[in-house]
């Protein structure tokens, strides 16, 4: 699994575990929910401060999107 799958795997499955829809976690996060939606299928580059973003909005340090579960 490459480094953009394991990001967008952890978003998902972060996300999901707070009931939340990806609307809703594009909102808070400040991204368009197409390019949250690609970011959790591993198909879009992200930014250090989009990740940051996300994960300010899912509550978690952004070690927690990074590593391999």
């Amino acid at each position: 699994m490459d480094f953009l799958a394991v990001v967008g795997a952890n978003v998902r499955a972060l996300r999901e575990a707070r009931g939340l829809p990806q609307d809703e976690l594009a909102h808070l996060a400040g991204v368009h929910p197409t390019y949250l939606s690609g970011v959790e299928t591993g198909k879009r580059n992200l930014s250090m401060k989009v990740l940051e973003r996300l994960a300010s909005a899912l509550r978690v340090p952004e070690t927690d999107l990074v590593i391999r579960r």
